[in-house]
C-alpha cells in the first residue's frame, strides 16, 4: 500500500514542518533563557553603597579657619584654588545628579523589561498548545470531509452500478424483442405473396412510419445540417460524390451549395420525393444494385451516414466491396455509424431504432475496409455528449493530493465508458 512518503508533494511538506518546528524550538530555548538573564543592577551589588557616598563626598570641604601663620598660609594656599575647587564641586554635584537620575531610569527600566520578557515567555508557552489544538481540529475536519466525500462518491458510484445494471438488462431484452421482431420479419417474408397493390400500400406505410421515426429521434433537418456540415470539406476536389441512404438529402444540398457535383440513392419513397422537391439528383433504390451499376472508378466519393448498422454482414461487405471498385484511386469513403463503445450512445441511441442489424465496433470496421482494400484507414469520434450531462470531477479540497488524482482518473474512466461521443465516422482512401 503506497504511503504519504511515496508522493513527492507530501514529502516536501513533511520535511518543511520539521524545519519550522526545529526553528520553533530553538527560539522558545533562546527566550527561556533571556528570563534568567542577571540586570546590571544585580550583577554589581555593592552599587548602592557606592551611590550614597558618592552623594554623601561631592562637596568641597569649607574654607579653613584658624590663627597663626599656618592657619594664614591654609588660606591663603585655598583662597588660590578656591576658584579650581568651585568649579569641581559644581561639576561633581551635576555628575551626582546624572548618575542619581540614570540609576534611577535604568532601574525602571530593568523592571519592565523582565515584565516583557516574562510576557513573552508566557505567550510562548501558550502558542505552541494552541498550534497543537488547531493542527488536531484541522486535522479532524479534513478528515471529517474526506470522509463524508468519500463517502458521498461511493453513493453516486452505487447509484450508477445500479442503472448501469439496469441499461444492461434494458439492452438485453431489447436484443430479445429485436431477434424476435426480425424473426417475425423473416416468417412474414417467406410467406408473403407476390408484389400486390396492397403490398405497395403496405411497403409506403412503413416508409411514413418510418420518416416520421427519424423526423422525431434523429433530429430536424437543421440539426442534421449542422451535424454534417464537418464532412463538406472532406470531398472537396473529389467530385462527383454518391450519398448511400440520403435521408431527406440535407448532405446533398450542402454538396450542392459547395458546387461539389454529387447524387443520391435512397429506398424511402417519401424521402425520394422530398429530395427531389429541393433539386435534388436522388434515385429510389437498393444501395447496392445502385453501386453496381456504377462504372469502376467513375466516383470520387462515397457518403453514408447511419447507414451501416442496417446492413446484414454480406450486404455490408458488399458495400465495401464496390465502393472500392466503384472509386477512383484518392477516392474518399466515408461511413458514419453509432459508437457501441459509449454506454449512452449504444443504450439511447442504438437500440431506439430496431431497424438496426447489429452495432459496429469502430475497430472492426476499419478492420473490414482495410481487408476490401483500402488504404489510409482510420475513424473519427464525433457527436461528444453535452458536459452537463457527464459526471463532475471530484473537489480536491481537503483530500491528499494523490487519493483525489486518482479519484477523478476513475471519474474520467467512467466518463469514457459511458458518455462517450455518439457516433464516429471510418475515413478510408481507395
Amino acid at each position: 500500500m503506497p504511503s504519504d512518503r511515496d508522493d513527492p508533494g507530501l514529502e516536501a511538506l513533511r520535511l518543511r514542518l520539521e524545519d519550522e518546528e526545529k526553528a520553533y524550538a530553538e527560539v522558545l530555548d533562546a527566550v527561556d533563557r533571556l528570563a534568567s538573564f542577571a540586570l546590571p543592577a544585580e550583577a554589581l551589588s555593592e552599587l548602592p553603597a557606592r551611590l550614597l557616598r558618592l552623594n554623601t563626598v561631592w562637596e568641597a570641604p569649607p574654607r579653613p579657619e584658624g590663627g597663626g601663620p599656618a592657619g594664614a598660609l591654609r588660606r591663603r594656599a585655598w583662597d588660590a584654588v578656591a576658584p579650581a575647587i568651585a568649579r569641581q564641586t559644581e561639576f561633581n554635584a551635576l555628575v551626582v545628579q546624572v548618575l542619581n537620575g540614570y540609576l534611577a531610569e535604568t532601574a525602571r527600566l530593568h523592571e519592565r523589561l523582565r515584565e516583557l520578557v516574562a510576557a513573552l515567555v508566557g505567550y510562548l508557552q501558550r502558542v505552541q498548545p494552541l498550534m497543537d489544538a488547531r493542527d488536531r481540529m484541522a486535522s479532524a475536519l479534513a478528515t471529517t470531509r474526506s470522509e463524508l466525500i468519500l463517502e458521498a462518491f461511493d453513493r453516486r458510484l452505487e447509484s450508477l452500478g445500479r442503472r448501469f445494471e439496469g441499461l444492461l438488462a434494458l439492452r438485453d431484452r431489447l436484443e430479445v424483442v429485436s431477434e424476435e421482431v426480425r424473426a417475425v420479419r423473416g416468417t412474414l417474408a417467406a410467406a408473403a405473396p407476390p408484389p400486390t397493390v396492397a403490398a405497395a400500400a403496405a411497403r409506403a406505410a412503413d416508409d411514413s412510419a418510418y420518416t416520421a421515426f427519424e423526423n422525431r429521434y434523429r433530429g430536424g433537418r437543421e440539426e442534421i445540417r449542422e451535424r454534417l456540415a464537418g464532412y463538406v470539406s472532406w470531398f472537396e476536389g473529389l467530385p462527383p460524390v454518391v450519398d448511400l441512404g440520403c435521408g431527406r438529402g440535407e448532405f446533398l444540398a450542402l454538396l450542392k451549395e459547395r458546387g461539389i457535383a454529387a447524387r443520391g440513392v435512397e429506398g424511402n419513397a417519401n424521402a425520394v420525393r422530398e429530395c427531389r422537391g429541393q433539386g435534388l439528383d436522388v434515385v429510389q433504390g437498393d444501395l447496392l444494385d445502385f453501386l453496381r451499376a456504377e462504372p469502376g472508378g467513375s466516383l470520387g466519393g462515397v457518403f453514408a451516414a447511419q447507414v451501416a448498422e442496417h446492413l446484414p454482414p454480406p450486404q455490408l461487405l458488399g458495400l465495401l466491396a464496390e465502393a472500392h471498385r466503384v472509386l477512383r484511386p484518392g477516392g474518399l469513403l466515408v461511413l458514419e455509424t453509432v459508437n457501441p463503445r459509449s454506454v449512452v450512445a449504444f443504450l439511447e441511441v442504438y437500440n431506439r431504432d430496431l431497424t438496426h442489424e447489429r452495432p459496429l465496433h469502430p475497430e472492426t470496421l476499419s478492420f473490414l475496409a482495410a481487408a476490401q482494400g483500402f488504404a489510409d484507414v482510420r475513424f473519427e469520434l464525433r457527436s461528444p455528449v453535452d458536459p452537463s450531462s457527464r459526471l463532475s470531477p471530484i473537489p480536491g479540497d481537503g483530500l491528499p493530493e494523490r487519493a483525489a488524482a486518482a479519484l477523478n482518473e476513475n471519474v474520467e474512466r467512467l466518463n469514457g465508458l459511458l458518455y462517450g461521443p455518439l457516433e464516429y465516422a471510418l475515413v478510408a482512401r481507395r
